[in-house]
């Protein structure tokens, strides 16, 4: 049996001048900050799935959601390769709460001069710039 890549949708998701980020835990990246995020599920789109996973992982319902880039994130130690649809949202409504404490210790607001660490391993790979940005995010660098 051939292994292959699973993908991942993450949800990056702001409010004024902060972005919403989880602790995982007991799963891939314990311990780590990330976004709401998770697996794309059968006939969901990158935005379906999105949506789903902020209000099932911490109750926000989003809003506005537009690509962002994707990373490919090898997760050596674990023996896992995923591929990340980066997706970004604007808060609509909800309260952020730990929806799943089996999953996630803690979740809260930062802002991205005081991003808590460490990094989930696919969120490290955007920020770094590991990622292929959207064509959109590529004009607006070339001035196009």
């Amino acid at each position: 049996m051939s292994q292959r890549p699973a993908i991942g949708v993450g949800i990056i998701i702001t409010k004024d001048e902060q972005v919403l980020l989880l602790k995982r835990k007991y799963v891939h990246g314990d311990g780590s900050w990330s976004t709401p995020g998770g697996h794309l599920e059968f006939e969901e789109s990158p935005e379906e799935c999105a949506i789903r996973e902020a209000k099932e992982e911490t109750g926000v319902s989003v809003t506005d959601l537009k690509f962002r880039a994707i990373t490919n994130d090898i997760f050596e130690r674990d023996g896992m390769h995923y591929i990340t649809i980066w997706m970004e949202g604007r808060y609509l409504s909800g309260e952020p709460v730990v929806n799943d404490p089996h999953e996630m210790a803690e979740v809260g607001w930062f802002t991205w001069e005081a991003l808590p660490k460490p990094l989930f391993l696919p969120l490290q790979n955007l920020l770094d710039g590991r990622c292929y940005p959207s064509r959109t995010d590529q004009e607006q660098r070339n001035g196009r």
